[in-house]
């Protein structure tokens, strides 16, 4: 059991020990000793479902990365590759099995396709004359991940691409599958909210799917109240802001893949006496970040400029509970002083590595450079000359700063502005091309189709409205003790959130007109329950929405859901799913095109 997914409303270990089981029972069709083929994408998300001893149990002795040529030597009697459907990936497979040695021992190959079988891959395999050596070829539907007890990631890195650029509704079937797992375990959800082309799709998938399943009525008490479907291009400006809270910052500098981060070794190494700094470690310090640990979970979501003090209070306490042992007198006393010790260490130990990643960070946060750009993004973000030529923006392009931090800044502007004046936008695109290679002329024209970086239609600018209505902007920021949800950027509420909190009160009736400012439909739809399962809610006891990013969701604005569920009258409580938990530079990378 994994105990930090099941603090919450929702116990996330119920999915968690579903998908360990169907895990299990493929395991099991395959007997005999076993070597997996792992497609490399797949090892992150699975290490948080099962480690390397439930692969043990069930005759897994050896695993190696899919790479084209021979498969190592590996005396098993099965071979199982773990892949995504992509058919790139084929090619590497037929290659293993044909270069397979035949005087060899005869070893029986299996396919496990995640999170869905593909005929297109199956048809390759054939092309290729190797789809006949697969004893089973299967689906396993690990479509949501549970990543910590409130939060859910399909981490589908190319979602955003596939559903705003190329029409590719692959990843909202996933998505409208996993949310039929979840309400398989956790019941029906009696009321679905969207907004957004793809939000609408997905709802429809869903209605589609229940429709298809009427034989089963599901007789699981509904846990949830409402599922709230949102899609990432109805708030594009979120991602493209720096984020403010400590998890947000770590992952903006030095990005948090499946809940674990690397970080530069030199500042972990233990400080010994006389040792004049030589035999510094060189291999990077990877550290899992989630709510297991307790000083984590208390500062992961607050804003950079709260951190420092809490980190020196826990210090304070951790140095009076070490200094009570020379208070402890009696055998009983020394005996409890001793049960608490390794609890102690290890609070000693995360707070070592805090203080740590905050100290790095204070070093990138202090800088001029980061200064300067916060200041820029802080002033489209409030209004301020968002229809001109930005001066650090030219200075960034003409000093050849990375073009991901050129792009976000400018289609910040872009979405500041609903779009540039033409003369302008031409000219950031010139500047571009010419500084950074014209191969970039297809991802300028990706950010366009995505409606990141485009002209002003209509000659009229929707985002003060915007502002004003759902105040995006607020002045006076309390970092420290925050009482809005824009503290997780400094003065800027992410748009989403503040959608999610209307929703929950007053409802969205009062601000029909920003709905349609914003693209796509909203709607609103009911899964009627079997009487005996409608929920009465105690007097007091908050409602549980699930909220559904597609096309990505940044850690900012998971911190500001959690802020709202831990409002003493906030009446709801969130927990978060999305196809991929991104960043700003994440985001942009995945819709730049790889020069060839």
């Amino acid at each position: 059991m994994a105990a930090h997914l099941s603090y919450g409303r929702v116990n996330l270990n119920v999915l968690r020990e579903a998908v360990r089981r169907e895990l299990r029972e493929f395991l099991d069709k395959c007997a005999g000793s076993k070597a997996i083929v792992w497609d490399e994408y797949l090892t992150g998300p699975f290490g948080l479902i099962a480690q390397y001893s439930l692969l043990k149990e069930h005759e897994v002795e050896k695993m190696f990365t899919l790479k084209g040529s021979r498969l190592p030597a590996a005396d098993v009697k099965n071979i199982i590759f773990f892949v995504r459907p992509r058919l790139e990936l084929m090619d590497t497979i037929a290659e293993n099995v044909l270069s397979e040695d035949r005087r060899g021992p005869a070893r029986d190959f299996h396919i496990l396709f995640v999170p869905r079988r593909s005929l297109l891959c199956e048809q390759r395999l054939k092309d290729l004359g190797v789809l006949g050596s697969f004893i089973h070829r299967d689906e396993y539907s690990l479509d949501l991940i549970p990543f910590d007890g409130d939060l859910l990631s399909m981490e589908s890195e190319g979602a955003f691409k596939e559903c705003y650029l190329e029409s590719d509704q692959t990843s909202l079937y996933h998505a409208a599958k996993g949310l039929m797992t979840l309400q398989a375990l956790y019941g029906t959800i009696p009321q679905i909210f969207g907004k957004g082309e793809c939000a609408r799709q997905v709802a429809n998938m869903m209605i589609r799917m229940k429709r298809e399943f009427t034989g089963s009525q599901n007789s699981v008490f509904p846990v949830f109240d409402n599922l709230l479907l949102l899609d990432r291009n109805v708030d594009l400006l979120s991602p493209l802001a720096t984020q403010l809270t400590y998890e947000g910052l770590i992952d903006e500098i030095y990005g948090i893949q499946n809940s674990y981060v690397k970080l530069p070794p030199e500042k972990f190494a233990p400080k010994k006496q006389g040792d004049g700094g030589k035999d510094l470690p060189t291999e990077a310090k990877k550290l899992q970040l989630n709510s297991a640990e307790e000083l984590y979970a208390e500062i992961r979501d607050k804003n950079f400029n709260a951190v420092g003090s809490v980190l020196s209070k826990k210090a304070k306490v951790i140095s009076a509970a070490f200094e009570e042992r020379h208070n402890a007198k009696t055998v009983g006393e020394i005996k409890q002083f001793v049960s608490q010790l390794p609890h102690m260490q290890a609070a000693r130990g995360s707070l070592a590595n805090h203080t740590s990643i905050a100290e790095l960070i204070k070093d990138v946060t202090t800088s001029e450079d980061f200064f300067d750009k916060l200041t820029v993004e802080q002033e489209f973000m409030s209004g301020i000359d968002t229809d001109k030529v930005n001066s650090y923006i030219e200075d960034c392009i003409a000093q050849k700063h990375p073009l991901i931090k050129v792009l976000r800044l400018v289609c910040l502007q872009s979405v500041c502005n609903s779009g540039l004046k033409q003369k302008v936008l031409d000219y950031y695109k010139r500047e571009i091309l010419q500084t950074y290679g014209y191969e970039h002329i297809l991802t300028l024209h990706n950010l366009e189709k995505a409606g990141l970086l485009k002209p002003q239609t209509g000659g009229r600018n929707s985002y003060p409205t915007l502002r004003k209505t759902l105040r995006l902007w607020m002045d006076d920021v309390n970092e420290q003790n925050p009482t809005d949800i824009s503290y997780v950027y400094s003065g800027y509420a992410p748009l989403s959130v503040r959608l999610a909190q209307l929703l929950s009160r007053p409802g969205w009736r009062s601000i029909e007109e920003v709905l349609r400012i914003l693209p796509g439909p909203h709607f609103e739809e009911r899964q009627p329950l079997p009487t005996g399962l409608q929920k009465k809610r105690q007097p007091g006891e908050n409602r549980v929405t699930l909220i559904f990013f597609l096309g990505g969701v940044t850690f900012a604005e998971i911190a500001a859901l959690r802020f709202l569920s831990q409002l003493e009258d906030g009446g709801t409580e969130y927990v978060i799913a999305t196809t991929k938990l991104i960043n700003g530079a994440s985001w942009i990378e995945s819709l730049m095109e790889k020069p060839f």
